[in-house]
């Protein structure tokens, strides 16, 4: 896939994304003017691998997706060099941006600047209870995993050591904050979620400056998805917790696959080429793994400017798994463990999911269906 610019803004929407802009704690993708990228996201100029080429879905000239250069974000990452969605999606081009934060993917989905985006299930909660449940849908799972609680081992050696000590998130309010701060709170560590001053000090920090700022005695260790945790393993650091222990049978969402509500309803077929790309992916992610890890390091390169190394990008991978199943109940989890954390008063889930493209497509291949957990349309 290749990134792109969203079309031009009129005076007055711009007047629009700039207040929404302001108010957002999440900049440090922004790259040149707003009109040029908007919303964080950030544009890359290398060619698709996979030329749009045929009929046009719904006479669609292009599809805009989001998702970020992270391992957890697999499913798109590996596709940005295979190009499975693009040939399903034929004439109707893939127009990917790349975001740091989920608020930001959310702000720009409001937005149409994007149409679908693969995003960790808190912004996705917060996304939909703000609006009312008016503005998007859950339409598949993508990843489950690939997160850890990576430490300073001279200064923390167990959860007892964390008192008083200052562990990274990437972002207040994201997947990762809200993980941390439910764990925090379940080993009786008090936080003020707002600030992040308490027992210990919690401090959101953009993924990529993380191993450094623990590298250089800023932090003592840090709640992250892969590759971050590698990358901080890497440099000496130590996995003090695998998120996998803390849910039945080592699986919880990390990643999922959102769409527009407008857009579903206007453009089901495109909705449901994206859906049936994605489904092939990973099930080519899962065929071809070592090339799959690859893909990813292509991608990262192709987006961050720098690739991983095989010490870093050989755990992140093998740390986490490929799904179409969205874990439907770890995500009323999530949204409960974000209450408990201070962030979220009432999460509204009902009919987050419409599960009904996916289901169609898995069946079309012989794949197992999926279901909601009772919080949406199977």
């Amino acid at each position: 896939m290749s990134s792109a610019t969203p079309r031009a803004i009129a005076p007055s929407r711009r007047r629009h994304t700039t207040r929404l802009l302001a108010a957002s704690a999440v900049l440090p993708l922004l790259i040149g003017s707003l009109g040029a990228c908007g919303y964080g996201s950030k544009k890359t100029d290398d060619k698709p691998k996979v030329a749009a080429k045929g009929k046009k879905l719904d006479g669609l000239d292009d599809v805009k997706v989001g998702y970020f250069a992270n391992v957890t974000h697999a499913t798109p990452m590996v596709d940005r060099q295979e190009g499975l969605i693009q040939k399903e999606l034929g004439g109707t081009k893939v127009k990917p941006f790349i975001f740091n934060a989920g608020p930001s993917e959310i702000e720009a989905l409001n937005a149409k600047s994007i149409d679908i985006g693969w995003i960790g299930p808190s912004p996705a909660i917060n996304g939909y209870t703000k609006s009312g449940g008016q503005n998007l849908k859950i339409i598949s799972g993508s990843t489950s995993g690939g997160v850890s609680l990576v430490v300073n081992p001279d200064k923390i050696k167990s959860v007892d050591d964390l008192k008083g000590k200052t562990i990274a998130t990437p972002q207040k309010g994201n997947t990762q904050d809200v993980a941390l701060l439910n764990y925090l709170a379940e080993k009786g560590y008090k936080v003020d979620p707002q600030t992040g001053k308490g027992d210990v000090n919690v401090l959101r920090q953009d993924n990529k400056e993380i191993p450094t700022t623990l590298k250089t005695g800023g932090i003592d260790g840090a709640w992250v998805p892969e590759p971050t945790a590698s990358k901080i393993v890497s440099q000496g650091g130590k996995e003090l917790l695998d998120e996998k222990k803390l849910w039945k049978d080592g699986k919880f969402v990390i990643t999922n696959m959102i769409v527009s509500k407008q857009f579903l309803k206007e453009h089901p077929k495109v909705v449901e080429a994206v859906l049936r790309g994605s489904v092939k992916t990973n099930a080519w992610i899962k065929s071809h793994p070592d090339k799959a890890a690859q893909d990813i390091n292509a991608s990262l390169k192709q987006i961050t400017g720098s690739d991983l190394p095989p010490n870093v990008l050989d755990p992140a991978f093998k740390n986490i798994d490929v799904t179409n199943d969205p874990l439907a109940s770890t995500l009323h989890d999530e949204a409960q463990h974000a209450v408990k954390a201070g962030l979220l008063e009432k999460p509204v889930l009902k009919d987050i999911y419409d599960l009904t493209l996916l289901n169609k497509v898995l069946k079309a291949q012989g794949e197992p269906t999926v279901d909601s957990a009772g919080l949406g349309s199977k």
